[in-house]
């Protein structure tokens, strides 16, 4: 009876130093800040667009009007400030200052602020514009929610560059000014991020299995085809049954099992490098260039952290 008990609790005893060790083992930022410069800019991208016609999108006479948006909304827990917001003078002070803020997060300027900051904008402005949003703008805010809760500026950022001068004339550090060594927080940021992108590849593979144009190998082809999405004509695909066949299938078997096979070390970099072919491929044919380069950063949170660190280690003062 002993035997068992001591396997039993030699097994959980295992599995709760893997536990601790997946979650609370501190990670350096670099991989965070990375992406945090090529989100913000995204960011600052879809607020530029916005602000294009600003009006068009939020005002009294939007595409999509607030009433109509409340009505969608309705049944859940969204909500949004800019629903009762008709004055253009205050919608285009509220956009100039989105903008300013987003500017602030992609440069690394007191990011403790300007995270949040720029995720709580972005979420408003999401839930405003129901109907007008596609995967860019979900992905975007999804990886600014989790960008917020990791010393994501702590380097290659104007907050790096200020504790710097605050060390090097021997004034203590603030709470506003990230430290750039290895953190428990950088790690459940990019843990909490990995897995939320598992998940989405999961659910992306399954859905994909309910579609018949996906068994059958011809969803590649129908995809490339569309007038509506072609940035490049790709109808030559047509002749070659077996290639459009297998991109097919493989897209499905990729997506389905991501969340098994980009853990380990060795098939690791095969499902990343499948994951720029993939979303290039989306970047480059089929229209959707945002989204394309968006999932490729998203991606990029499986790079480890060492490697940017090599290319810190080059530039001493990046």
């Amino acid at each position: 009876m002993n035997k068992p008990r001591r396997w039993i609790a030699s097994y959980f005893a295992e599995l709760t130093t893997l536990w601790d060790r997946f979650w609370f083992t501190p990670t350096a930022p670099h991989t965070l800040a990375a992406i945090r410069i090529a989100i913000g800019l995204m960011l600052l991208y879809t607020h530029l667009v916005l602000a294009y016609q600003l009006l068009a999108f939020v005002g009294t006479d939007a595409w999509v009007t607030t009433d109509t948006v409340r009505q969608l909304h309705e049944n859940d827990y969204a909500w949004s400030y800019l629903w009762y917001v008709d004055s253009p003078a205050i919608l285009w002070t509220h956009h100039l200052v989105t903008i300013a803020v987003t500017i602030c997060f992609a440069c690394g300027i007191f990011t403790r602020l300007t995270a949040p900051a720029a995720w709580f904008l972005q979420l408003m402005y999401m839930h405003r514009l129901t109907g007008a949003l596609f995967g860019l703008d979900q992905m975007t805010t999804m990886i600014t929610m989790y960008l917020m809760l990791t010393p994501c500026g702590s380097v290659w950022s104007v907050d790096a560059w200020l504790r710097r001068r605050r060390e090097a004339a021997g004034r203590p550090s603030r709470w506003w000014l990230p430290s750039a060594s290895p953190s428990i927080a950088a790690n459940i940021g990019t843990r909490l991020l990995q897995l939320h992108l598992c998940v989405i590849y999961l659910f992306g593979g399954v859905s994909k299995m309910r579609g018949e144009m996906w068994w059958d190998g011809t969803a590649t082809w129908f995809a490339v085809s569309n007038y509506e999405y072609q940035s490049m004509d790709m109808t030559w695909i047509v002749h070659y049954p077996i290639l459009f066949a297998a991109l097919s299938h493989a897209t499905v078997l990729w997506e389905t099992f991501y969340c098994a096979l980009v853990w380990p070390r060795l098939t690791r970099p095969w499902v990343l490098l499948t994951a720029v072919m993939v979303h290039g491929g989306i970047a480059l044919f089929l229209g959707m260039i945002t989204f394309g380069v968006t999932m490729i950063i998203a991606n990029a949170i499986f790079i480890p952290p060492a490697i940017l660190q090599t290319l810190c280690r080059r530039h001493p003062k990046a």
